[in-house]
């Protein structure tokens, strides 16, 4: 059906099959994922008492805001956490992380990475890259990190770190690393040796791009603080920004201090006319995730039969949406990242080029042709033009048009 559209040759078409045949017992499994986390959405939808009148939003200074208020509370049931802040006041994931640091780190405290460094914009939130301007470091926060042991948390070394520090940091996706993404059974791991040996160390998790891949999240598995992004899998495709912190009460209530001012808190802040499109996006989210997750297992399955290294394979536990494929040679990754936003919505003519971006050391390549600007939970693909010259492919709102969007990229690939 996809020649009806677009000029794939037989060959890779014969593939797209055969890689359909092989993932089928996975893609089953994702879809029991989704229909237990939709019906856990709904329940909490439910169970908050969704009115219409909440999906209004307001101007100015925003107090008594009822929609964001339930809003906040909707998404805390959903996460098993005390409370939450979602809202389309942050910026971006690394920002949403940032004052999520700032909020429960005080001058003197230490950090501890419990994977190894975290990905290129989070050193320098921290101040271990140059250009961090206001960075933790400045603040005088102090950073350890355990480094991982064969690409696995080290469970000894992490407990031996955290020893007198107030923060345990679990980054859950690899970002550009070749590292597996944590499994919810790594983040509770580690949170039980951080806490044995720091008993009231907070465990913060990054969750970004992790987000309804499993039936829990951090927060139901020992974590104290989770954070991520809306354009990523919890804003369903329709959040236009925004960002959540969860957690503990007390703690999210530090963080919404850090967010406004000291004083205000969680008070203030108006929603202007987002919160339809904040709740219709979570609601979605599941299932937009299960899409995405499908792309992801699938284009395994594809390029380990083009001979190309992907990570995870195709049978491999998903723990997040992203896969990242060994293609080679910077030319590769040009010409994937080409047909990636050939097969796109929006910007289908443009021509990804490297290029120069805020908080990256390396010029980065990335394919995006998406309806809100940088949203991963839509089909994109980027990476940092260095070796083995990896680029991660992510999203994908709906698997059919996805799957014509990598199968674009494959065959420009093969045309080099």
């Amino acid at each position: 059906m996809i020649q009806d559209f677009f000029p794939i040759s037989d060959e890779l078409c014969r593939l797209d099959e055969r890689a359909r045949e092989l993932c089928a017992p996975q893609l089953a499994k994702l879809d029991e994922i989704r229909d237990y986390n939709q019906m856990k959405v709904l329940k909490a939808f439910t169970d908050c008492r969704i009115g219409a009148n909440h999906l209004v939003g307001s101007t100015g200074y925003g107090y008594d805001d009822e929609g964001r208020d339930r809003l906040d509370a909707l998404f805390a049931r959903i996460c098993g956490a005390e409370a939450a802040l979602f809202r389309h006041n942050f910026m971006s994931g690394t920002h949403t992380l940032a004052v999520a640091l700032f909020g429960v780190l005080r001058p003197g405290d230490r950090m501890v990475s419990a994977a190894g460094a975290p990905y290129d914009t989070m050193q320098t939130v921290i101040g271990l890259a140059p250009g961090g301007l206001g960075s933790l470091r400045e603040w005088g926060v102090l950073y350890d990190e355990a480094p991982l042991q064969d690409g696995r948390p080290d469970l000894g070394a992490i407990a031996e770190k955290c020893r007198g520090a107030r923060l345990c940091y679990i980054q859950r996706s690899r970002g550009y690393a070749s590292r597996p993404t944590l499994s919810l059974g790594d983040i509770e791991a580690i949170a039980k040796a951080a806490k044995a040996a720091q008993p009231d160390i907070v465990v913060m998790v990054d969750n970004c791009c992790g987000e309804f891949t499993q039936t829990k999240e951090p927060t139901e598995v020992g974590a104290d603080l989770i954070a991520g992004s809306l354009i990523k899998n919890p804003g369903g495709g329709i959040a236009p920004t925004g960002g959540y912190i969860a957690g503990r009460a007390d703690l999210v209530e530090l963080c919404a201090h850090r967010l406004t001012a000291p004083g205000t808190g969680a008070e203030i802040g108006c929603t202007l006319d987002v919160l339809r499109q904040l709740y219709l996006g979570l609601f979605y989210a599941p299932g937009v995730t299960c899409e995405a997750l499908k792309t992801s297992v699938w284009a395994s399955c594809l390029f380990e039969l083009m001979g190309c290294k992907a990570t995870p394979r195709y049978t491999e536990e998903r723990n997040d949406i992203i896969t990242s494929l060994e293609l080679g040679s910077p030319e590769a990754m040009v010409a994937f990242c080409g047909g990636i936003q050939a097969g796109s919505p929006v910007d289908s003519f443009a021509a990804p080029a490297p290029g120069d971006m805020p908080g990256y050391e390396d010029p980065v390549i990335m394919a995006a042709g998406a309806f809100t600007l940088g949203s991963s939970i839509e089909l994109s693909a980027d990476g940092p033009m260095r070796e083995p010259y990896t680029i991660y492919l992510q999203g994908g709102l709906s698997f059919a048009t996805a799957r014509a969007g990598v199968l674009l990229g494959a065959q420009r690939m093969r045309q080099l």
